[in-house]
């Protein structure tokens, strides 16, 4: 499937001198999406997972499907205050600022398999943060699955040596 003609580049978007990936045609594509999450789901599954993570927003259009596809569960990981139970938080590093996200606390059992899910792969922060939530209750992260990696960003090197699966790399 070539993916890369379903991904729309959209240049100073959100601000001036960004290049903006955008998988909306691709998820629009009912024929590539299925077969995108179906790919992500045979690593995932060779991976082990017991249950799918995804952040808000996009990484609930990866992960919800994906989860589905393999017929195990979906964690939502989202901004703080927005989970309606218990939780326990996480503060990451912005371009400019900081953030916080949340888990549930009784999201993940110890021990537990789990596959992180995004649409993106850039700087990693996100993920990184979601992978120390993932720690925080005691599930073992045992891979990470993007629809898009841009590499010269190096979000891998935050992710530690856990496997990483894409399906689109950008080099530059």
């Amino acid at each position: 499937m070539d993916y890369r003609s379903l991904i729309r580049d959209i240049p100073d978007f959100p601000k001036e001198g960004i290049l903006f990936r955008d998988i909306t045609p691709l998820l629009a594509d009912g024929e590539a999406y299925r077969t995108a999450i179906r790919q992500l789901g045979e690593q995932a599954k060779a991976w082990g997972a017991e249950v799918i993570v995804g952040p808000e927003a996009r990484g609930y259009v990866v992960g919800a499907p994906l989860s589905y596809a393999l017929g195990v569960g979906f964690v939502p990981v989202r901004k703080r205050g927005k989970l309606p139970a218990e939780t326990v938080s996480v503060t990451y590093d912005l371009e400019y600022g900081q953030d916080i996200l949340e888990i549930h606390t009784d999201a993940i059992r110890p021990g537990q398999k789990v596959v992180l899910a995004d649409d993106l792969l850039a700087t990693g922060g996100t993920m990184a943060a979601t992978m120390e939530l993932v720690r925080k209750l005691g599930g073992e992260v045992v891979g990470a699955a993007f629809f898009i990696e841009l590499s010269a960003l190096n979000g891998r090197s935050k992710l530690d040596d856990i496997p990483v699966c894409t399906l689109v790399k950008y080099e530059d």
